[in-house]
């Protein structure tokens, strides 16, 4: 089983004060450490434990500047066999489907049996990067993927679905899978997967290596971010002071004159 993993680097928000920049068309990313996306997390476990059961080989590759190889290097240290990094700085203003057409490109004549992303990433949350490159590959794809059973020549997926719902199909192989948080537990990188991963192949790639222009990927760009801000709030949280029976009748009255009581 041979597959391929496509991860991103992405800023940790998660306890960080998120600044708009002056432009007003992104975040300030100085200060902001980097990780692996959650979701492509999961999903470079997932085709781990894939290749542990049945053999063949993982391959982690990333859009990024040089800072994304340490997303690479963590793939590669928990088990991935090589790895590729994709960049030109005008790939900065990409979106979801020019980074699918760059990915296109280098995975078409790749050897794969089924391609892995995580459902959407953290910084951006557009979800299209995994369904658009299965379409320009034109090969069938399945989203919100939280369980895979492999079978021959196919694979049966459950998805996840709004309402709590769950939908299970089969998918004819090669197919693309967006991965979804919880359908594994994602292992720890050990000291002796790091001193692994040092000595396997990290390829560089530039966008002229695969017969790309930056204006060729750009103009396939569908989405473009003309500003970014925070809204402002419409209603103001109210206090309730006052004694346990007092702050009771108040929020008695309160829910009286919204029609609640």
């Amino acid at each position: 089983m041979d597959i391929i993993v496509c991860v991103k680097h992405v800023p940790d928000t998660t306890e960080a004060e998120v600044v708009i920049r002056e432009d007003q068309r992104g975040i300030k990313t100085e200060d902001l450490p980097y990780v692996i996306n959650e979701w492509d997390e999961y999903a470079i476990e997932e085709a781990i434990l894939m290749k542990e059961r049945l053999g063949g080989t993982v391959v982690a590759v990333t859009v990024g500047p040089e800072e994304a190889e340490a997303t690479l290097r963590r793939c590669l240290a928990k088990g991935a066999d090589w790895a590729m990094r994709i960049w030109d700085e005008g790939l900065e203003e990409a979106d979801g489907f020019a980074i699918a057409k760059v990915l296109h490109a280098a995975i078409k004549d790749m050897k794969y049996d089924l391609i892995l992303t995580g459902t959407q990433a953290g910084d951006d949350g557009y979800a299209v990067v995994g369904v658009a490159l299965a379409e320009l590959l034109g090969i069938p794809h399945a989203a919100l993927v939280k369980k895979i059973e492999l079978k021959d020549g196919s694979a049966v997926v459950h998805r996840e679905l709004e309402g709590g719902l769950e939908e299970v199909v089969e998918v004819r192989l090669p197919a693309v899978f967006t991965i979804q948080t919880g359908i594994n537990e994602p292992r720890y990188v050990s000291i002796m997967g790091i001193k692994r991963a040092r000595k396997k192949e990290l390829r560089v790639v530039s966008l002229s290596d695969l017969g790309l222009t930056v204006d060729e990927v750009l103009q396939s760009s569908w989405l473009t971010i003309k500003r970014m801000y925070v809204p402002p709030p419409k209603k103001q949280a109210v206090i309730i002071q006052g004694s346990p029976a007092d702050v009771a009748a108040q929020i008695v009255e309160i829910l009286k004159s919204k029609g609640l009581m």
